[in-house]
């Protein structure tokens, strides 16, 4: 009789377990004839809402020739032109985007590279360039990832010296196409958050400036192309 009871107890405790084993049974694992389980996992169970923000900050690495002249001609030849090689300046973009499905990925980066600066003859020459870019990834199982970008740029200098006169304005912005090649490794934190570690080569043509000098010459300054090696380091939350 006391063996029927303990039985009884067993029962009644593990039938609560039970069910509740049973309810919270995830929803990949069906039951099979054979009294197992299936597995029924899709990749599509891992996206969530799909959608993400991203904040990095940036190393930039810029590489470009800066050319002078008064009046159009030029300089001495010797003096004429500045190349610029790997210059280093700090760097920061946001970015909001949706997981297309479990691989790719797409995006739109708002970003600020920001201002590099040189002094040459008593002329501060600066350099800016905010972007906006639409860029696509693909994601591998891994953690590494690839990825291309295009977009637009707004090359932004300044021109400063004693020489130049009042009139004028010493900031000129232009308007420029922008592309980029990115690759990546990403490594989860936990549900929501992933660090984001990202290499991009980048690139944008720059923008040409003119300025009065003594109310009499102008001075010209010009950029061709500018070049963007950048490391940034990330944190994406995804929704």
């Amino acid at each position: 009789m006391k063996k029927l009871v303990s039985i009884i107890a067993l029962m009644a405790i593990a039938t609560p377990s039970f069910a509740a084993t049973k309810a919270a049974r995830p929803s990949y694992l069906t039951r099979n004839a054979n009294g197992g389980y299936d597995v029924t996992y899709s990749y599509a169970d891992k996206v969530k809402s799909g959608w993400y923000g991203v904040v990095r900050a940036e190393l930039s690495f810029l590489n470009f020739k800066n050319k002078y002249s008064y009046d159009g001609a030029p300089l001495d030849p010797s003096q004429d032109h500045d190349d610029y090689s790997f210059e280093s300046v700090f760097s920061g973009n946001i970015a909001f985007g949706k997981r297309l499905n479990y691989f790719w990925r797409g995006e739109v980066e708002a970003g600020y590279i920001t201002e590099f600066k040189d002094t040459d003859d008593n002329i501060e020459f600066t350099l800016s360039v905010p972007y906006v870019m639409a860029n696509g990834y693909y994601d591998f199982v891994n953690g590494l990832y690839l990825g291309a970008g295009l977009g637009v740029a707004f090359p932004t200098t300044t021109l400063d010296g004693p020489g130049f006169s009042d009139s004028g304005n010493r900031k000129h912005t232009g308007v420029s196409p922008m592309a980029g090649l990115m690759a990546g490794f990403t490594h989860k934190l936990d549900d929501n958050l992933v660090l984001d570690l990202r290499y991009r080569l980048a690139g944008m043509y720059g923008v040409k400036q003119e300025r009065e000098v003594a109310y009499t010459n102008h001075f010209q300054n010009k950029i061709d192309f500018i070049m963007d090696n950048s490391i940034s380091l990330g944190i994406r939350y995804e929704f």
